[in-house]
């Protein structure tokens, strides 16, 4: 029986909100334990910065034009990443740390993903292997670098299998900044895209028209009315759009000018039935299990439930906590990545052959 390794997973979402860290013990194949799981916030300083940054890097040449921003903000993130590690290697004693850092770019048509966090230094500082830059691999094979967790949804669908809890076929949706889907057949074959934003346009929304940074339970979405007329012309344009038919998307291919002069509660019931509508046309016929902290908002998923026949469940009620599933994920890739094993398919990121991803910096 192969030796599982035990490995620190890291996520900071497109929210900016804060680092999602876990822990599993794996084989990097269908042996998953979830060991720990804990979620710190970034400062508000940072949180802000990372935003600003984000939305003033729209093209492939502002990643020259912000270049000292970009290393500062760096420098920031691997430090709070850093701290993160080491309280939590006096819990545990992890073998590797799988590093995903923060996307500020990601263009698929450009075939450029760029994610801000500096694996060396995490290394040196913690002491441990760190796996990061996880997307390049597969975009030199023809790939979009994208989604990723595919290949962890599949190993945590196997271990629930093992236990009766699920049947397939099935499907995990990812409800984060941009959702995306991984649908399982019955022979154990994966297929996955992203199908549309998630919840950046309702906080896109919430952080330009309030002093929140999202909408709480779908709570705001709940008193307005949708305006049907921008719906509607929405959904025109966005079908025309080549967003359309790519696999994978950034948050900066969508934005929320089309809801201008929307008042505060019309503007986010609106914006919150496109997100369903969008995402209700991209999902299949399985039984769906929602983690991301999308699956939190009320209105979000019983809008998305009448749209479809489907079952639509939160993934919480398998005893996964739905947050930490992106987090989970980067753990189990940097085990994969480190045991040489492919994090890509070409059903999951349309690279051309499977992938093996991620630089791993061995500290000896």
């Amino acid at each position: 029986m192969e030796k599982n390794l035990l490995a620190l997973g890291f996520m900071s979402g497109t929210s900016g909100d804060g680092v999602d860290s876990s822990v599993i013990s794996s084989d990097g194949k269908d042996s998953i334990i979830i060991k720990y799981n804990r979620f710190d916030t970034y400062p508000s300083k940072l949180s802000i910065k990372i935003h600003r940054l984000k939305e003033n890097i729209l093209k492939m040449q502002d990643l020259l034009k912000y270049s000292s921003n970009i290393e500062e903000l760096e420098r920031e993130i691997t430090d709070f990443h850093v701290d993160i590690a080491i309280k939590i290697s006096k819990q545990i004693n992890y073998d590797l740390i799988g590093f995903h850092g923060h996307t500020i770019y990601h263009n698929s048509d450009e075939k450029i993903s760029k994610q801000i966090g500096l694996g060396n230094i995490l290394s040196r500082k913690t002491n441990k292997t760190v796996v990061y830059d996880f997307r390049q691999n597969d975009i030199k094979n023809g790939g979009e670098g994208a989604p990723l967790a595919p290949i962890y949804h599949l190993a945590l669908i196997k271990t629930l299998l093992k236990e009766s809890k699920v049947k397939i076929p099935i499907s995990i949706l990812n409800i984060g900044g941009i959702a995306n889907i991984t649908e399982i057949d019955k022979d154990f074959i994966i297929s996955s895209r992203d199908i549309g934003p998630g919840n950046c346009l309702i906080d896109k929304w919430m952080r330009k028209n309030s002093n929140k940074s999202f909408d709480k339970d779908g709570n705001l979405a709940m008193k307005g009315k949708t305006d049907k007329f921008i719906f509607d012309q929405y959904m025109d344009n966005y079908y025309y759009s080549k967003i359309n038919s790519r696999r994978s998307l950034d948050t900066n291919d969508f934005d929320i000018s089309f809801a201008k002069g929307l008042s505060l509660e019309n503007g986010t019931t609106t914006i919150t039935d496109l997100t369903s509508e969008l995402l209700s046309k991209k999902i299949g016929k399985n039984n769906i299990y929602v983690c991301g902290g999308g699956r939190k908002n009320k209105y979000l998923i019983n809008s998305l439930k009448n749209k479809i026949k489907n079952k639509v469940f939160s993934i919480d009620n398998l005893s996964i906590d739905g947050d930490f599933v992106e987090s989970q994920a980067f753990a189990f890739l940097a085990i994969r990545s480190y045991l040489g094993l492919p994090i890509s398919f070409p059903s999951t990121t349309n690279c051309k052959t499977p992938t093996v991803g991620g630089i791993i910096i061995k500290n000896s």
